[in-house]
């Protein structure tokens, strides 16, 4: 008999003997059932059902809590966390303090990145102005963008628990700062499905030339099906990895091929019981379709040029401009949630690409355009009346200048701050030309109407037609939710 038929019948034998069942049993079908009452949540759980959607749409609109003002999401990220003493948070008292040795009280208690003994206080770097109706102060590196704040609601009492990078952006994309949660997108997508099944229901773009410091891991599904993880989109090149067909594949034989996976899938299914199982159906099925819409929805060229000078775009590279286009048109054709992550805006001013006074000049003009025009092009088309707009870092800037080792750095930069960050919304359900809440005069800590980032992960749900409460997944014996067991809705950002 052959080594490999040996091999199968051993294998076969375990699996139907009383021996093998027992001293596995205990925690294989403990295992199973706690992973099938999780997905139960996700898909119902008649196998029939489970197999039936995962072939046919698994990802179908679902009901809200309650109606929506907000049916889809753009989250633009600006990774590194730019500084709002350069663009919204205007504070005089701070200029006064510029070049003056820094308070004690302002050290007492605190950790930072990297400041070392007294640094200098640092005031704004930019004049500041008011603009619009609402008076929003805008700085002088956004003179487009300063045009639409009276489209904008400001949130200056933001804080977070964690000051740095990867634990902060975990933060506040998962509600965790350890790796291991679903990312917010896919939650809505585990809340809501999508509007168009023929393309990924949470898409993710990146630009900067890196990802996030949290990596992949701010737009994975965590515990939860991985069919509602983000799929990354590129803006050169193949759009998604490995979802065209190789060289001599045709679309007839990937057909043949993918139901030949199916029908072997299926059965692994109804063998086993493992959710997985179904989402993996999914997946496949899904990639099969957007073998025809991604091409489309991808394709800046179809754009006129008149659009391509609005936002500054290039199409065939990868850029924050060709995502800020890409995201209006992929929510256009039904995509719930798209995170855009722009690496470059950690302004520690250790370098001149890093300076408040060398690169985020640069970022600052890049983000000023496109992000208007992603907001204009919004509006013209009646899109944001119906799309929510996130702006913002992970955390904010302190209003000390850095130093290492404690010596002035030849460049200007800021250190991480967790105790006040801004952010700002835009389009559905949001209260336009408004600002939420202040940090203190300094800019330092969350001084009025605080809100942790827990709220504004409520918020964004509640938005959404959700309940945070109530949006949950059962594992292991408890419900988990995007904002743990914290978190409020900020009522004062709500229209």
């Amino acid at each position: 008999m052959p080594p490999f038929q040996e091999e199968l019948l051993k294998t076969r034998a375990e699996f139907l003997t009383r021996r093998w069942f027992l001293r596995q049993g205990s925690l294989g079908l403990g295992a199973l059932s706690l992973a099938t009452l999780g997905a139960s949540r996700a898909f119902g759980s008649d196998a029939t059902d489970l197999l039936a959607r995962a072939k046919a749409d698994p990802l179908g609109p679902k009901s809200a809590n309650f109606p929506a003002k907000a049916k889809r999401v753009i989250y633009l990220h600006m990774a590194g966390s730019p500084s709002q003493h350069e663009l919204f948070d205007y504070k005089p008292e701070l200029a006064k303090l510029d070049g003056k040795d820094c308070p004690g009280s302002f050290l007492e208690g605190k950790r930072f990145a990297f400041i070392q003994g007294v640094p200098k206080m640092l005031g704004p770097q930019y004049p500041f102005r008011q603009y619009g109706k609402s008076g929003a102060w805008v700085s002088d590196r956004l003179p487009l963008l300063s045009t639409q704040v009276d489209d904008l609601c400001f949130l200056k009492s933001l804080y977070t628990d964690q000051f740095n990078h990867a634990p902060a952006q975990l933060l506040i994309h998962t509600g965790s700062p350890r790796m291991g949660r679903p990312a917010m997108g896919a939650w809505a997508l585990y809340g809501l499905g999508t509007e168009n099944t023929d393309l990924p229901g949470f898409v993710v773009l990146v630009s900067g030339g890196k990802n996030p410091d949290a990596g992949k891991s701010v737009w994975g599904s965590g515990f939860i099906p991985s069919v509602f993880q983000g799929v990354q989109c590129r803006g050169s090149g193949e759009p998604i990895l490995f979802a065209g067909n190789p060289d001599g594949v045709s679309r007839d034989l990937r057909r043949a091929t993918l139901d030949a996976i199916g029908d072997l899938n299926q059965r692994s299914y109804r063998e086993l019981g493992d959710p997985e199982t179904v989402t993996r159906i999914s997946q496949y099925e899904l990639a099969f379709r957007m073998q025809m819409s991604v091409p489309e929805a991808t394709d800046l060229s179809r754009e006129p040029a008149a659009i391509h000078e609005l936002y500054g775009t290039q199409p065939g590279k990868n850029s924050f401009a060709n995502n800020c286009l890409l995201a209006r048109r992929l929510v256009e054709r039904g995509v719930r949630f798209v995170q855009l992550y722009d690496w470059g805006w950690d302004s520690h001013g250790a370098g001149k690409d890093e300076a408040l006074n060398g690169g985020f000049k640069d970022k600052c003009a890049a983000m000023d355009r496109s992000v208007t025009a992603l907001l204009q092009d919004l509006k013209q088309r009646g899109l944001l009346e119906d799309t929510l707009v996130v702006w913002g870092g992970e955390f904010g800037r302190t209003p000390m200048r850095e130093n290492r080792n404690g010596k002035e750095m030849q460049f200007v930069g800021r250190d991480h701050n967790p105790g006040a960050m801004t952010m700002w919304m835009a389009g559905a359900g949001v209260k336009a030309g408004t600002t939420y809440g202040a940090s203190d005069e300094f800019g330092y800590q969350a001084a009025q109407d605080k809100a942790h980032v827990h709220d504004l992960q409520a918020t964004i749900l509640h938005l959404l037609g959700f309940d945070h409460t109530r949006l949950t997944y059962h594992l292991q014996g408890r419900d988990y939710r995007l904002t743990d067991v914290h978190g409020h809705l900020i009522k004062g950002v709500v229209a």
